[in-house]
């Protein structure tokens, strides 16, 4: 029997699941990522093979292609949360990690696209931790 994975927005109008394994987990620094997730790097699972669910809210999920490249981010237009793509030019369904709601089932594969990596993302080693948001002094 394959692993079942079950994901879902912000807001829970989308819900889905994914049957199959993950074959790779990449943090992607390309410029597109930062763009669209607004942050240093997107962490996407890759899967092939996989067959993806729609459990509730697939027509609110709406899909953005980038013009002049292979990008796209497909997202809930509720609350803007990012949601599984076909990636139809590369056979496979990529999974933002951050949407699933079952554990993460691999540790990440590589870090891609260096040569566009934030500067300030490099060396974070030394940088305070706090469980939560830090108290105001």
């Amino acid at each position: 029997m394959k692993n079942l994975h079950k994901g879902s927005c912000l807001c829970k109008r989308v819900q889905y699941e994914l049957s199959g394994e993950f074959q790779s987990f990449f943090l992607c620094h390309c410029r597109w990522c930062q763009k669209d997730t607004g942050s240093a790097y997107a962490a996407n699972l890759f899967a092939q093979s996989s067959t993806l669910t729609w459990l509730s809210g697939e027509s609110v999920v709406k899909t953005y292609h980038h013009p002049d490249s292979r990008h796209a981010k497909s997202f809930c237009q509720n609350c803007g949360s990012a949601m599984p793509t076909f990636a139809e030019n590369l056979g496979l369904i990529v999974v933002p990690v951050g949407s699933l709601d079952s554990p993460v089932p691999i540790l990440p594969t590589a870090r891609i696209f260096m040569d566009s990596c934030a500067g300030w993302s490099k060396k974070l080693d030394d940088v305070p931790n706090f469980k939560r948001l830090p108290e105001s002094e």
